[in-house]
């Protein structure tokens, strides 16, 4: 038996998503920038799916890109919003210390170009203060970038609050809200969102495409030249059966989103609580105000490769952080952010279960996280030291 527990990093196509792209791949496969019909049928199925994407989070056809994903989506909002800044004389951009690296390297990126970055800390829950948003905005300030949930510890952030703030200071707001869209309700209107990130893979569509939001007034600066496609603003052709598929995924995530987070918060919790009975063990992150499939741990004593590839064996698929820094010998700058010592930040461990899910998987996963955490403390030295007192136990 196989229990696949890490959907953060991405998620099974659904049949409906794979089913709408294979006529793209098949028949439908002419280049949407020719004239002829079987370019035209693959560019009225772009279309087709930008008006499907927009009414999904609330949006207008003409405020979607279609990308290869949630870096690129990233890095292009951020891009365009450091340009339009420097035409006004502005340099500084605030944001969070838990932010995903395409978000956070694009501005270091940016700080060597003489930008200057804030670096809001976040409570130990991992939600950031909008409060402190507001007091660090000036008139110096021409972006925030706070992402809508965080990929590793699940938190939800006061995006909307956040997005009032800005447009009371007037201030461009961009959301990497990779890990939320097709999870839960998502509305740009009503959350105040400038610009957004999505990507197809974490809401059961493929990988390798994505879309980014662009509120209308904004002039979006292009990261990829060489071609007119999505109206100038990113050039390539098109990725139509991955667009299609995209699209198709999103309408059913959202069809099924309610039914899908009550199902999911329920096995989450009984998760939660079975996992909270492993002594000198510690939820990361609030413990309500989380995605409902996400439960991350830190177990003291332990290191984390050993515990993933223990539950390897035993047919459970996790992760310790963000699969885009899996090869990463560092402790979770997460984790660190939201105050756990380096050591225990090595033995963490992040489940995110799926729609298809059972309470006989989750009972599974406890009994064999509370085996594999004993079987690692009954011969790690940093755990005998501790339980012989040499050592202070820190949770």
């Amino acid at each position: 038996m196989r229990i696949y527990a890490d959907n953060a990093a991405t998620t099974k196509m659904s049949k409906k998503a794979v089913e709408a792209m294979m006529p793209y791949i098949t028949d439908i496969y002419g280049n949407p920038s020719s004239l002829y019909s079987e370019g035209q049928r693959a560019k009225e199925a772009i279309e087709n799916a930008r008006e499907t994407v927009a009414r999904c989070i609330g949006a207008s056809p003409k405020e979607i890109y279609f990308t290869s994903g949630g870096s690129e989506s990233d890095n292009q909002a951020i891009l365009t919003a450091a340009a339009n800044g420097k035409k006004e004389g502005k340099i500084k951009i605030i944001t969070d210390a838990i932010e995903h690296h395409a978000v956070l390297h694009t501005l270091r990126k940016l700080e060597k170009e003489g930008f200057e970055v804030v670096y809001l800390p976040v409570g130990a829950g991992g939600i950031v203060d909008a409060d402190e948003v507001e007091k660090a905005i000036d008139d110096r300030t021409f972006l925030v970038t706070v992402m809508y949930a965080n990929n590793e510890i699940g938190t939800i952030q006061p995006i909307r609050r956040i997005g009032g703030i800005c447009i009371n200071k007037k201030v461009v707001f961009h959301t990497d809200a990779v890990q939320a869209v097709g999870h839960i309700p998502v509305s740009v209107v009503d959350d105040n969102i400038d610009m957004m990130s999505a990507s197809a893979h974490k809401f059961h569509g493929p990988k390798g495409v994505g879309f980014l939001y662009v509120k209308k007034g904004i002039r979006l600066h292009n990261l990829i030249e060489g071609g007119a496609q999505e109206r100038g603003k990113r050039a390539g052709t098109e990725n139509v059966p991955g667009i299609v598929a995209c699209a198709a995924a999103l309408e059913e995530s959202v069809s099924n989103m309610s039914l899908h987070a009550e199902k999911l918060t329920s096995l989450r919790d009984r998760l939660m609580r079975g996992l909270n009975e492993i002594p000198h063990s510690a939820l990361n992150g609030d413990p309500v105000q989380r995605l409902p499939s996400n439960a991350n741990f830190c177990f003291e004593g332990i290191e984390g490769e050993s515990l993933l590839l223990l539950l390897d064996d035993k047919g459970i698929s996790a992760s310790s952080g963000s699969a885009c820094t899996s090869g990463s010998l560092d402790p979770s700058h997460v984790l660190l952010a939201i105050g756990r010592p380096h050591d225990v930040a090595h033995g963490s461990l992040r489940l995110t279960l799926g729609n298809d899910a059972t309470e006989e998987q989750v009972d599974y996963i406890i009994e064999s996280v509370k085996e594999v955490v004993s079987y690692l403390r009954g011969f790690s030295p940093v755990w005998r030291d501790l339980c012989a007192g040499k050592s202070k136990f820190l949770l």
